[in-house]
């Protein structure tokens, strides 16, 4: 007879980055046994895991023969071989989380704006673009952020496109074309659903980007939004989710605007940049939450506990080469600062190296302290 009951999942994750390090430290508390694919002999997983296996992920061969016996596959990112999570899924019995048609459509981001549309959720007015010719046209229509419909990340495959004459130099592949919005902040839900149906959402949080790498530099929790706002971006959050039938945690980006319209920008369908501060901030982390959502377990309660902020450990300009981190000993010598350094062995210009989060009883005290600590660490070589 077989006896019911909590046995040790046994988990592949697609890629061995720093979001799969903290999902492998979340998971050492739950039993989780993680095994990791991903090209790096550096990868910052692979001296973590309990098996490591080198390969391309864009490989078809690759992914399934990786998958194939796992009891549930998540990834780390979007850019990998959805096809054969398909496969997995389809004939081989393998639970993979996110699916991969939720996959597929977060790969291509002209689908995720049309399925913002089908489904009645906010976001900025867009057209659809084969080309620069293409684009051309709506030259006298502008000013839009031009975006590769498939394979950029981190501020890579954006262009903005502002006068006339910016259109002569358009990107000439498959893009869209998405009207600049006035906003007033950006904002970002981390919202999770299991199989079950059940959803959850973090609080809101409020997101500044590093100009030259337009990528997140900090962020603070709770966003400084009013309470309305705030119940607003947690509701269309779970509306994507539900609507997308995603099972895992969902990464929800949106835009403030000057009128105090709330609109999506982008989501990504697991943990994520703008969630890094909830292993200390929050009761349940985003690690956590998406283990707990993959292996069909109830979810977390997702309140915030203190006050947090998280600051990007970026490689410094000019230095490429051994990461050094100048600073460390005299961040350590302040209250309710929790620095995460990535393993990363090599760094290089705006390369995310670790993160710093900082808690504080009150958010007047977090800023001050946020102020304190920014540029305190160095990443050089």
């Amino acid at each position: 007879m077989e006896i019911k009951g909590y046995k040790r999942p046994v988990l592949g994750v697609v890629g061995g980055g720093q979001l799969g390090r903290m999902l492998i430290q979340a998971a050492v508390d739950l039993g989780v046994e993680v095994h990791i694919l991903d090209p790096d002999d550096n990868a910052p997983c692979k001296h973590l895991c309990a098996s490591f296996s080198k390969g391309d992920y864009r490989d078809y061969n690759t992914v399934l023969n990786f998958g194939k016996g796992k009891h549930t596959l998540t990834i780390e990112f979007e850019d990998i071989n959805a096809d054969a999570l398909q496969e997995l899924e389809t004939n081989w019995g393998v639970k993979v989380y996110p699916q991969p048609r939720v996959i597929k459509l977060v790969q291509d981001k002209g689908e995720q704006k049309k399925f913002y549309a089908t489904n009645g959720i906010p976001t900025s007015s867009y057209h659809l673009v084969a080309n620069r010719e293409e684009a051309q046209a709506y030259a006298d229509k502008g000013p839009f952020f031009q975006k590769l419909r498939r394979g950029g990340y981190d501020g890579k495959g954006v262009k903005k496109l502002g006068s006339a004459a910016d259109f002569d130099t358009a990107y000439n592949e498959p893009s869209v074309l998405e009207a600049l919005v006035n906003f007033e902040k950006e904002l970002s839900v981390i919202v999770a659903r299991n199989p079950q149906g059940e959803v959850k959402a973090f609080p809101a949080v409020e997101m500044y980007f590093n100009p030259v790498a337009n990528l997140v530099e900090f962020l603070f929790a709770p966003a400084n939004i009013i309470p309305e706002v705030d119940a607003e971006a947690q509701r269309i959050a779970v509306e994507v989710a539900t609507k997308l039938e995603i099972v895992g945690v969902l990464a929800v980006e949106m835009f403030l605007t000057k009128e105090g319209e709330v609109l999506v920008n982008e989501i990504a369908p697991r943990p994520h940049n703008s969630g890094h501060q909830s292993i200390e901030g929050n009761v349940t982390s985003q690690y956590e939450q998406h283990l707990r959502a993959i292996l069909d377990l109830p979810l977390g309660d997702t309140s915030i506990i203190k006050p947090a902020s998280m600051l990007n450990l970026l490689g410094e300009p000019g230095h490429e080469g051994e990461a050094v981190y100048q600073g460390m000993e005299e961040l350590l010598k302040i209250e309710g600062v929790y620095p995460h350094l990535y393993g990363k062995k090599f760094t290089k210009p705006y390369r995310k190296m670790g993160h710093i989060t900082i808690l504080a009883n009150t958010v007047d005290e977090l800023l001050a302290k946020t102020e304190k600590v920014k540029g305190m660490v160095k990443v050089v070589s």
